[in-house]
């Protein structure tokens, strides 16, 4: 097996003082390119099933009923969620569409930042949703949202993807993200 070394393989972070860093290995692009793509089939399947469904998908039960006796810190939150009819309509079309697109971006690596950021965010609804902490505070809906964490911090959709070719898009003669700082935050 032979492995190219592009350029130096270190990480370095900074926050409030502390810095942590450490060198990856780097077969990591692929393993990261694993998890972007995993990520990206479960949420679009998941999509995909709901809107095609012969049934109509309804949040309105699950947002009703999920939080009232699990001792959720967020139960008011889903009740009121669960009884406040435009929410429900809203939910209603945000889970299906909404997870049929984070998981396109991310099988495309199109926007992969934006989607793994709404990936994750609705990971963390589904978290306290599903709350359960017979086994501790982590679950699948905790892991998953940090692979979505992981898969934006990585920029994963600059591996083999379409935001390393939308980024260089030249727009007047200038690179795209160079044009336009802010979408870095988006893209990657």
């Amino acid at each position: 097996m032979s492995t190219i070394n592009s350029g130096v393989n270190q990480l370095e972070s900074k926050v409030g003082g502390l810095t942590v860093g450490g060198r990856v290995h780097s077969l990591s692009a692929w393993f990261v390119l694993a998890l972007r793509l995993m990520m990206g089939y479960a949420f679009a399947y998941s999509g995909f099933t709901k809107i095609v469904a012969a049934e109509p998908f309804s949040a309105g039960g699950y947002l009703a009923n999920v939080a009232a006796t699990n001792g959720n810190p967020l139960a008011g939150m889903f009740a009121w969620m669960g009884s406040t009819p435009w929410f429900v309509e809203f939910a209603n079309v945000a889970v299906p569409w909404g997870e049929l697109f984070i998981g396109l971006g991310l099988l495309v690596g199109a926007v992969v930042r934006l989607a793994a950021f709404f990936g994750a965010l609705m990971m963390v609804m589904f978290y306290f949703g599903n709350w359960d902490i017979a086994h501790g505070v982590i679950n699948g809906d905790f892991a998953y949202m940090l692979v979505f964490l992981a898969v934006a911090a990585f920029g994963a959709g600059r591996i083999l993807g379409l935001d390393k070719y939308i980024e260089q898009y030249e727009v007047g003669g200038e690179a795209l993200v160079e044009r336009y700082p802010v979408l870095e935050y988006i893209l990657g």
